[in-house]
């Protein structure tokens, strides 16, 4: 039963976080979700710190790891808001913004979690 309520816990939280973050920041570009593309990198670089910390032994339990990976990275990270936005600028003709924010979210977040990866060895 623990591990469900970390979950939910820490989903509950990224899930508000995201939502504030998104409501703020995506009505600034008419073709880019500039709050969906940052809460999407920042979770790529925080589960590579969390996962790579966990990784070192004893520096965060299953339980801190849980909350924090599946809760609250889970809650925080949106593929499914991505893949509709994507979508829709699809069906808007819009193909070259399409390109561009599919290929920069993919990239710079593989990057962000081979980052924090990597800060997780010198922290």
């Amino acid at each position: 039963m623990k591990p469900l309520l970390l979950v939910f816990l820490g989903g509950g939280l990224g899930s508000i976080l995201r939502y504030v973050i998104s409501k703020t920041l995506n009505p600034y570009f008419q073709y880019f979700f500039l709050g969906t593309f940052l809460v999407n990198i920042i979770g790529c670089l925080l589960i590579g710190i969390i996962l790579g910390l966990s990784f070192r032994g004893n520096f965060l339990s299953h339980n801190q790891t849980l909350l924090l990976t599946t809760g609250f990275c889970g809650g925080f990270t949106t593929f499914s808001t991505f893949a509709f936005e994507k979508h829709s600028l699809l069906t808007a003709g819009e193909l070259l913004y399409f390109s561009v924010y599919l290929l920069v979210s993919i990239v710079v977040g593989i990057a962000a979690v081979a980052f924090g990866l990597w800060l997780s060895k010198v922290l």
